[in-house]
């Protein structure tokens, strides 16, 4: 389908989980929390960031970020999510889209979320360079489902073909 042809929207799903590990900072949406453990993964364990660039990713049918950046590759330990995030929006952007909004569901037992929604849901908006009012966050516990010890993270994420002028100013 050539980039003049292609549909004008695409939805992305994303979802990621991390178990609580001790000594490890606790990082959601690029934001550091307090708390007394983090998520442990191979990067940064930014579930919030990783379930936005699985949902970007999977929106123009790239592939997902476990095979752009695997956890089998020592040069991604410990890396800053942001970096996953970026090449994903690169790999929107060259596809001929750009975010319209995202919308997050967040599960875990620990830290409430509701004290830091604000810094999050407004450091994201600055990462996918939309106005904060485009990005919708949420917050539940998992009440019955066994998970005191896991966070997990559901986004969706609308895009929207680049108007014809947004591309010529690009290019120059």
């Amino acid at each position: 389908m050539s980039e003049a042809k292609g549909p004008t929207t695409r939805i992305g799903y994303g979802f990621d989980s991390h178990e609580f590990r001790p000594g490890v900072p606790l990082k959601i949406g690029g934001v550091t929390l307090a708390h007394d453990r983090g998520l442990g993964g191979h990067s940064d364990g930014d579930l919030l960031l990783h379930a936005i660039t699985d949902a970007l990713l999977g929106a123009i049918a790239a592939p997902d970020i476990g095979a752009l950046f695997p956890p089998s590759d020592a040069k991604w330990k410990g890396a800053d999510s942001v970096v996953f995030l970026r090449e994903a929006l690169k790999r929107v952007q060259a596809a001929g889209y750009c975010v319209a909004n995202m919308d997050a569901s967040l599960i875990l037992a620990a830290p409430k979320i509701g004290p830091h929604a604000v810094a999050i849901r407004t450091r994201v908006a600055e990462l996918l360079g939309v106005p904060a009012d485009c990005v919708g966050l949420k917050a539940k516990t998992p009440e019955g489902l066994n998970l005191e010890d896991t966070a997990v993270a559901h986004v969706v994420v609308l895009l929207k073909k680049r108007s014809a002028t947004k591309k010529a100013r690009k290019k120059k």
